[in-house]
């Protein structure tokens, strides 16, 4: 995608593409450790958990289609509050762990009873192309956090996530934020990487850097185009990745972060600096 406001720099056009989308079979571990068990984990977990609190906890008990499973955190929120999920995660080991955490205590959480994951949850082990392409229907509120960035075409895949979203529906969306990337890049003197535009992973290794990182302006043009409507934009995590010491933060301050992060994360400029960006999105009834 290109866009006059946002010409490519130097060297991009020949920055190597992934050529496949990232699942996590086989990664199920490195992705555990990687994205929640790090403090930047639980940071980015706490916002998500306030932020659904204050968005989407008043939605009455619903239908609920969620695309990745991650390790099943979300789909707790949902199931824990009478909704209907379905349930969406082509990798087996994801699958698992996420199935493993809904029926094992957490800190914060108790464990969901047996009945409740029999009569509400629905599992479904196709990509999201392919249960896209199968779905004669259409669900009031998607929700698809930190997926589309793992994705080839993540266009595509927006296109299809606001095709099962119905009418007078919400989304709730989270995308890993490239503007942030290049920042954080900059910040460490990686000039020459930012420059040639060499930000995303390859796909093809243990690292899990995202192949496909996003713009702000990419999902508002995508937005349009399928006929939704931003409601609100945050930002995640728009403080903690900047941070200069690398020194584990104690409780006391973890909690005035947390609080900072929530002050801030929709106010300009901080809210475009957040490692991940969420859009409340809406579909006109």
């Amino acid at each position: 995608m290109s866009d006059a406001s946002n010409p490519p720099v130097r060297g991009e056009s020949r920055v190597r593409r992934a050529t496949a989308d990232r699942h996590f079979d086989g990664l199920a571990e490195k992705f555990e450790r990687g994205f929640y068990t790090t403090e930047r984990g639980r940071v980015r977990l706490a916002l998500t958990r306030q932020l659904m609190e204050e968005r989407f906890a008043h939605l009455p008990a619903t239908q609920v289609l969620e695309i990745g499973a991650g390790l099943g955190q979300m789909a707790h929120w949902w199931l824990s509050r009478g909704h209907q999920l379905t349930l969406v995660e082509p990798s087996v080991e994801m699958r698992e762990r996420a199935m493993q955490r809904l029926s094992s205590p957490e800190e914060d959480a108790a464990p969901l009873t047996q009945d409740t994951l029999t009569e509400r949850l629905t599992w479904d082990g196709r990509d999201l192309q392919g249960f896209a392409a199968a779905a004669h229907r259409q669900w009031p509120v998607v929700v698809c956090h930190a997926v589309l960035e793992w994705l080839v075409s993540p266009r595509e895949g927006f296109l299809l996530l606001a095709q099962l979203l119905a009418p007078g529906g919400v989304m709730s969306l989270s995308v890993f934020n490239r503007d942030a990337l290049a920042f954080s890049n900059v910040t460490k003197g990686n000039f020459d990487k930012v420059l040639d535009g060499r930000l995303a992973g390859w796909g093809t290794g243990k690292r899990l850097t995202p192949i496909s990182p996003l713009r702000d302006v990419e999902i508002r043009q995508w937005a349009e185009e399928a006929g939704l409507e931003v409601r609100e934009l945050t930002g995640l995590r728009v403080f903690h990745d900047y941070l200069r010491s690398r020194d584990p933060l104690s409780e006391g301050d973890m909690q005035k972060l947390l609080a900072l992060e929530c002050q801030h994360w929709r106010t300009p400029p901080f809210v475009h600096l957040g490692r991940y960006l969420h859009y409340e999105l809406v579909r006109p009834a």
